[in-house]
C-alpha cells in the first residue's frame, strides 16, 4: 500500500472515530430519536450553517465522485454514499479516495 493509500486509512478511521464520539453522546443523552437529532442541527445560527454547508458539500461530493469514479473505473463508488449518512464525509471523502488511489495503483505502468 503507497503512502497515499495509509493516509486515506488513516483518515477513515479517525474521521469514523471523531464524529461517533460526539454521536455517541448525543444518543446517550437525548436518545437515538432522529427528529431530536436533526432538530438539534439548527439550534442556532453557527451550526445551522456549519450543517448546511456540509449537506451541500456532501451533495457536491456525490456527484463529482460518481462522474469520476465512472471515468477513472472505481468499482463500488456507491459504498460513499451510506458512509455519507452513517457518519458524514470525515468517513466517505478519504473512503472514495482510499478506493481511488487503489485502482490508479493497480493500472499497469506503460511500457516504452
Amino acid at each position: 500500500m503507497n503512502g497515499s493509500r495509509t493516509f486515506y486509512l488513516i483518515m477513515m478511521i479517525v474521521g469514523t472515530i471523531a464524529p461517533w464520539y460526539f454521536f455517541s453522546g448525543f444518543i446517550a443523552e437525548y436518545g437515538a430519536g432522529l427528529g431530536g437529532f436533526v432538530g438539534s442541527m439548527y439550534v442556532n445560527g453557527a451550526a445551522a450553517g456549519a450543517v448546511t454547508d456540509l449537506f451541500l458539500s456532501a451533495a457536491v461530493f456525490w456527484v463529482w465522485s460518481y462522474g469520476d469514479a465512472r471515468q477513472k473505473n472505481v468499482s463500488n463508488w456507491w459504498t460513499v454514499i451510506p458512509a455519507t449518512l452513517a457518519v458524514g464525509l470525515s468517513l466517505a471523502l478519504p473512503l472514495y479516495l482510499w478506493m481511488r488511489a487503489k485502482e490508479q495503483d493497480s493500472i499497469p505502468a506503460p511500457s516504452l
